[in-house]
């Protein structure tokens, strides 16, 4: 399923030809501009996709292209700086693309892709990074021509991605999906529920309240797959077990191309506990219906992000947690099977701060994790990342005392 779903990263294939040269110029086709947000008749930019966003952009008579790209609100916001649009030419040609930043500057290597599934990261030899006015810009070189290239700062991964997805473990596993309520543009924002009905004790994951953390995504589809396996470990972790996953908090978001918050002009995960968006009171209302149910105990929650490295923040061990000791245990776990990697924790707690990682442990005394990817993690080192990570959490919780 993950490998599926997962957009591998695929060298390109350079094919030359033996024909002989034309004897004339050949002609440019004329480009269908009705979507386009910028061109000059031969080379087009548009931004016509779910997360396909830019401030502004303009095409010179060479063909060039400056865009700009702005966060969706004022500063101060996080420089998840997202870019994402389609480049397509009339004839082969090479298009230099300047990436201008107002805020905060280049920070994600750029993906390219002919049909927005399979991603390649652009050589280094196309991309020319320099800094103007303390910002880092970027130049990136491709070959355009009459098919589309998409052009995102990490691979696309929006509400129909996550519909495969959970259409895939609906038809191969045992999973319970529901709808758990809305966006503030109406958006569906789904749940699912797996294991035992009848458990006492609950774990609840929740991704992508950032739009541009798409890396935490691809590890949360394996994670979550782990849980849904056949061998024993995962059978005997369901019976005990019910999982609860929220994967898209924020759809708005995402389909905007937003470097962080959500329609309402705020970031999501600084809104635990005052809880003043529709997206945030959905998790609210999950995690009160499980502790205030006679017959379920909340037991762990992780939610899943990105940054610029792989690292997990969560509560202190000098804070005692029920399950005790659950994080440094299972990160210990975590480590001992994955002896080639380095497995990095910060451990850190400040009473009533609004993210979701404090809340769970302020409000209901269990551990929160926040499980962050690096933006630039490989792929497949992701998926190894989640099936171990997941492997970990059900050896863990196995060992700990029932409720």
């Amino acid at each position: 399923m993950f490998r599926r779903l997962i957009f591998a990263l695929s060298g390109a294939v350079m094919l030359s030809s033996c024909m002989t040269a034309p004897t004339r110029p050949a002609q440019p086709m004329p480009l269908n501009v009705e979507n386009a947000r910028c061109s000059n008749g031969i080379v087009a930019i548009d931004t016509d996709f779910p997360a396909g966003a830019l401030a502004s952009c303009s095409v010179g008579q060479s063909g060039n292209v400056k865009i700009v790209l702005s966060p969706e609100d004022a500063p101060p916001i996080n420089c998840s700086a997202w870019y994402a649009f389609r480049v397509q030419a009339g004839m082969k040609q090479q298009v230099k693309i300047d990436l201008n930043y107002t805020e905060c500057g280049h920070r994600y290597w750029p993906k390219v892709s002919t049909d927005g599934k399979v991603w390649t990261r652009l050589s280094e030899s196309h991309v020319e990074l320099s800094e103007f006015a303390g910002k880092k810009m970027a130049r990136l070189t491709l070959t355009a021509g009459t098919d589309p290239i998409f052009v995102s700062a990490q691979e696309i991964v929006v509400p129909a991605t996550y519909d495969s997805w959970l259409d895939g473990l609906e038809a191969e596993r045992s999973i319970r999906r529901s709808l758990l309520g809305r966006s503030a543009e109406g958006r569906p924002i789904e749940i699912i529920r797996f294991g035992n009905k009848a458990a006492r004790e609950q774990l609840v994951l929740v991704g992508r309240q950032h739009p541009p953390e798409v890396t935490g995504a691809l590890a949360m589809f394996p994670f979550v797959e782990t849980l849904l396996g056949d061998d024993p470990l995962a059978k005997r972790f369901r019976d005990r077990f019910e999982v609860i996953a929220v994967p898209l908090l924020n759809p708005d978001g995402v389909v905007k191309g937003h470097w962080r918050h959500n329609t309402g002009g705020i970031d999501l995960n600084r809104d635990w506990g005052p809880f003043t968006q529709p997206e945030t009171r959905l998790m609210q209302g999950v995690l009160e219906r499980v502790e205030s149910a006679p017959n379920q105990n909340l037991r762990l929650m992780l939610d899943f992000h990105s940054t610029q490295r792989d690292i997990f923040y969560s509560i202190p061990d000098e804070l005692p947690t029920d399950p005790p000791l659950f994080t440094r245990d299972w990160l210990a776990r975590y480590q001992e099977r994955m002896t080639d990697y380095e497995v990095v924790r910060d451990a850190r707690h400040t009473v009533g701060r609004p993210v979701s990682k404090a809340h769970v442990f302020d409000t209901y005394g269990v551990p929160g994790v926040t499980f962050e990817i690096g933006d630039e993690t490989d792929r497949k080192l992701i998926g190894r990342i989640g099936k171990q990570s997941a492997m970990a959490v059900m050896e863990t919780l196995l060992k700990t005392p029932e409720k």
